[in-house]
């Protein structure tokens, strides 16, 4: 077998090619075989299948916060559930704290505290062996004792306390006015269902009637979809509209502005009054308003440089607690500064969360309960107009037997 010639040899681009010393026309014969394996040179990795050691390092640092986040991300997956009398009454029960106290494993906050509870309170573990072995000449002399006056934290405390309080009633105001939105679509979806099937009374647009209480059913759940990552819409919106109708809705980029053009273009083609007309259009508006209010709240958070400030300083605080707090407490920093972060982090972390409402709403609930209601309006729709014709009869009946006018 001859050995292979240099144009079927593959180099890798940081082969570096090295001088050779002057061969005088020797031959050399090479084992036969039928694979030829050549290992690329390069001086940045020499071994590639081998990942860095810092590599490693930083995979196992963020192990734990990684994990947390998972956990946190499938808590925001959980569906939530509008309260009844029962939920309200356990809600408030007595032993509410007993059930909390004992449900603390599996709330996503507390899990999300555990990166930096447990970086916190290594560090004050860390300081206050480095101190013990000060006090007990294990380590040499020279090295000082890591402590400082509690002044300044006595000093900067209120303006922690208030940094976070005001932190945390923005994204309160946040989760409010993402409340009040949903609210006032969820009643204009209602509202709007309504006039359609008290108004449109001709038998030729029976089809388009049904059509367009669709639409509105469906634009609720489009919007819920277009807030919340993550969501189905195919799924959500598959009992809700027809086939063709539900492929134009995925292919466009703006899928609830779809749906609301759907309502607008069957509210043209209705046989309407020009003021049943305009009646109906009207409510269309409150629909726009909802989007807008919606989209305003996912894309413009609060300030940034707010929401780092507030992380940035309690980070300083709890790398800064054991050494204010060693000379009072010595190992008792350890407890302290792991109560100090559970609490203060935790009141941050709600802050964090409700920033985004949507995930914190029951927009689920919300949406099959407009569904069921104009599910209910539909079906209960000829009854009542059966019942109350029966009525004007009866009572037209009356008037005649007792020699009144009918009319």
């Amino acid at each position: 077998m001859q050995p292979p010639t240099p144009s079927n040899t593959s180099f890798s681009s940081h082969f570096t090619p090295k001088f050779l010393p002057k061969l005088h026309h020797q031959t050399f014969r090479l084992k036969p075989s039928n694979k030829f394996n050549f290992k690329p040179l390069s001086s940045i990795n020499p071994n590639p299948s081998r990942p860095p050691k810092t590599s490693n390092i930083i995979s196992i640092l963020r192990s734990i916060p990684d994990w947390a986040d998972r956990i946190q991300e499938q808590g925001l997956k959980r569906r939530r559930v509008l309260y009844n009398h029962e939920k309200w009454v356990l809600h408030r029960s007595s032993l509410r704290h007993i059930r909390h106290l004992l449900s603390s494993l599996q709330s996503r906050v507390i899990l999300s505290l555990i990166p930096p509870v447990i970086a916190f309170t290594s560090v004050a573990v860390a300081v206050s062996g480095y101190n013990t072995a000060i006090d007990m000449h294990l380590l040499p002399g020279f090295l000082p004792v890591l402590r400082a006056s509690t002044l300044p934290y006595q000093l900067t405390a209120p303006a922690l306390a208030l940094l976070l309080v005001f932190r945390t009633e923005a994204s309160y105001s946040r989760y409010e006015e993402g409340r009040k939105a949903w609210m006032r679509v969820i009643a204009g979806t209602d509202d709007f269902a309504r006039q359609v099937i008290s108004g449109v009374k001709s038998s030729s647009d029976a089809a388009l009637k049904n059509a367009l209480l669709q639409y509105i059913m469906a634009f609720p759940v489009a919007l819920k979809c277009h807030v919340i990552y993550g969501s189905d819409i195919g799924r959500d919106l598959q009992s809700l509209l027809e086939g063709d109708d539900l492929a134009v809705v995925l292919n466009s980029k703006h899928r609830p502005r779809c749906i609301i053009e759907f309502i607008s273009q069957s509210i043209n083609l209705l046989n309407l009054e020009e003021a049943k007309r305009n009646m109906l259009e009207a409510n269309i508006s409150c629909f726009h308003e909802g989007v807008g209010v919606c989209e305003q709240l996912m894309g413009i958070p609060i300030p940034l440089s707010y929401t780092r400030l507030t992380s940035r300083f309690l980070v300083f605080w709890h790398f800064t607690l054991p050494i204010i707090l060693w000379d009072d407490c010595h190992w008792i920093v350890v407890p302290a500064t792991f109560i100090s972060a559970a609490s203060l982090f935790c009141i941050e972390e709600v802050g964090v969360l409700i920033e985004e409402p949507f995930p914190m709403l029951a927009l689920d609930e919300l949406c099959n309960f407009a569904h069921k209601n104009i599910q209910e309006a539909i079906a209960s729709e000829q009854v009542i107009q059966t019942r109350l014709m029966a009525k004007r009869k009866k009572h037209s009946f009356e008037c005649s037997q007792k020699g009144w006018p009918k009319s």
